[in-house]
């Protein structure tokens, strides 16, 4: 029964893990679902072939000059742009000649911008519009028809609706102003990208190959699936990221709240399974890891629903979650440290390793943060250090779980053959006490005493129905019993016995009882040695039993003063059937040994030794 419960246990703590991991995906596909459902769609970036000239103010600050490389925070308020544009040639000098109406594209990460010539406004791209998505989540691409190399001022006013995630939005918009609204252009905008595009579809493709060898191995039942599993969803995860934060993303995928919120989602599903990985692999803090990862998909989980049931837009969540994230990764960093210290072979080098995507993950943090560059773009080549690493691992890792799954299958082959064996010793063992002239000799002694001594004929019928039930009950015992309760066997038998050879003696001294052996191992040694000792003698004879224990050991020592005889042709000789079993059962059974010391004309000792470990 408690085999079963075990089982059960551990089936319903595996599904409740895969429940989980589906659950944060569903929750996913439904904020995508619930954010595409809002929001329209969008477009793409290219190369810079427009320059702005001029100057910018922050809020109601100050105003400076625009200058190439300068950093312009997008973070601190609404910054307001004036000047005037110009072409530039092929070689990057300013094109003076050039006068014109000119459709321009401006690059917009997660802002508005509204437009004024000569202090009227014309033109306003609202990405808080509800037609696209209410919370100017997204980078597009914004076309307006500006008058190139005239003196026409223009103002535009960037509205940053978020306080994290985009301080160089600006920076970008002002590198990548080019002139658009034509096909060469979106061409331009997607060949930018390509690149990092397909390399992100191509390990999409690898992942759907990691979760087909992970199927694979969870139906021969490789004990380590669970990694593979988890390295194909890594993969998957790491490829949506490489491909939505390529340039070119709203060209290549309309809606542009969606591309965010899938971008978003990767980078959180990606770090929720890489940490999941090296909770699995931890020893010593297995516990402080697992309780992490658990309470980091919670989290995530709570991240992915309030956009949907709450007014909070999933862009504005991501500032906790990076803040939980850094929490789970410092906790994590703690326990690879732990584990490297505490081991002391080559493999714990590999948590040193696990170092890497924590530290790219905290990097890229700090580096949005101040503008040094946007999003995760030191993890985007971990990613390709880590798919090294996993190819070596899964090479490696697949054929030696092939062999284990093979060695294990043998093993539970031999175990089968090994219970059949037991079986049939149990069986051999039951049926070599029950002789026919054994129980022909008892009903005979009943008989006789049923006129002699009616009340000790009955105490002979008791004894003789237990001795029976404790050899039939063997038929369905798979299992070492208390020597106590063989003790009660040994005593019905000598019961029986005493009643037709009233002068031998039996003597026990029981100074430990209190362990298991297997069923039917002390009674056949007792009869073995009144049939084959005792009853060659004149008369009388001793058989002694005794229990004890050492330091390592329990022990059992049964002695007879009988006639003794040679114990080198004891276990070739077909008529000791019953002590071959004994010593196969009380191996297989309890890791025991059975020692066999006679001497002729001078008696017979028979030690068994149970190892004090195995009745741990």
């Amino acid at each position: 029964m408690s085999t079963i419960k075990n089982k059960l246990g551990k089936f319903n703590k595996s599904y409740l893990q895969v429940a989980g991991v589906l659950a944060l995906i569903l929750l996913a596909a439904l904020l995508l679902w619930f954010v595409n459902y809002k929001s329209m769609q969008s477009s793409g970036a290219s190369a810079a072939q427009v320059r702005f000239d001029g100057e910018y103010k922050i809020a109601d600050g100050d105003w400076y000059k625009v200058e190439d490389g300068k950093h312009i925070p997008a973070t601190k308020g609404d910054v307001t742009l004036r000047g005037t544009f110009y072409l530039l040639t092929p070689n990057g000098d300013p094109m003076d000649t050039f006068v014109g109406d000119v459709y321009v594209a401006f690059y917009t990460d997660h802002v508005n911008l509204s437009f004024f010539e000569d202090g009227v406004k014309t033109h306003v791209s609202d990405n808080e519009h509800p037609m696209i998505g209410e919370s100017a989540c997204g980078v597009n691409w914004c076309m307006h028809k500006v008058k190139i190399g005239s003196t026409v001022q223009y103002e535009i006013v960037v509205h940053n609706p978020h306080s994290f995630g985009n301080e160089t939005a600006i920076d970008e918009m002002m590198a990548k102003i080019a002139i658009g609204g034509n096909m060469s252009f979106e061409k331009a905008v997607l060949s930018s990208g390509e690149s990092q595009r397909t390399a992100g579809i191509l390990l999409m493709l690898v992942s759907v190959v990691f979760l087909g060898i992970a199927l694979f191995s969870s139906l021969i039942h490789i004990s380590n699936s669970k990694i593979i599993w988890l390295l194909g969803l890594v993969f998957m995860f790491a490829g949506f990221y490489l491909a939505y934060s390529a340039d070119g993303v709203s060209y290549w995928s309309d809606s542009v709240v969606s591309n965010t919120t899938l971008l978003a989602c990767s980078m959180m599903f990606y770090m929720l399974f890489l940490l999941m990985i090296m909770a699995y692999s931890l020893k010593e803090t297995k516990l402080l890891g697992n309780v992490t990862v658990m309470i980091l998909a919670v989290t995530d989980a709570v991240f992915l629903i309030l956009p949907i049931v709450t007014n909070i837009y999933f862009y504005d969540t991501l500032i906790w979650w990076v803040a939980i994230q850094l929490v789970a990764d410092f906790v994590l960093a703690y326990c690879l440290l732990k584990e490297f210290l505490l081991m002391k072979n080559k493999e714990r080098w590999i948590y040193i390793g696990a170092y890497l995507p924590l530290i790219a993950f905290v990097t890229d943090v700090v580096g949005t943060w101040i503008g040094a560059w946007k999003g995760g773009v030191i993890s985007q080549y971990v990613f390709v250090t880590l798919f090294a690493v996993a190819m070596i691992m899964v090479l490696r890792l697949i054929p030696h779980s092939i062999n284990a799954a093979n060695k294990a299958r043998e093993l539970e082959m031999e175990k089968i053959t090994l219970n059949a064996q037991l079986a049939e010793s149990r069986i051999s063992t039951m049926m070599s006490q029950i002789r026919p002239h054994f129980i022909y000799n008892t009903l005979g002694s009943i008989e006789q005493l049923c006129t002699l001594d009616p009340p000790k004929a009955g105490d002979l019928v008791h004894n003789f129905a237990k001795y029976l039930r404790g050899n039939f009950g063997e038929l369905d015992n798979h299992k070492p019993i208390l020597m106590s309760k063989e003790m009660e066997h040994v005593h019905h038998y000598i019961s029986i016995e005493n009643v037709r050879f009233p002068d031998m003696t039996f003597t026990f001294e029981m100074n430990s009882d209190d362990f298991r052996i297997p069923a039917l191992t002390v009674q056949p040694i007792v009869e073995n040695a009144i049939k084959h000792g005792l009853m060659k003698l004149p008369k009388g004879g001793t058989i002694q039993v005794n229990s004890y224990e050492t330091e390592t050991d329990y022990c059992i020592l049964v002695v007879d003063d009988g006639v003794g005889f040679d114990t080198s042709i004891l276990f070739n000789d077909r008529k000791h059937v019953g002590l071959r079993n004994i010593r196969e059962r009380l191996k297989v059974m309890v890791n025991g040994t059975l020692e066999i010391e006679s001497k002729v004309g001078i008696g017979t000792k028979v030690l068994i030794k149970i190892p004090k470990e195995v009745q741990k």
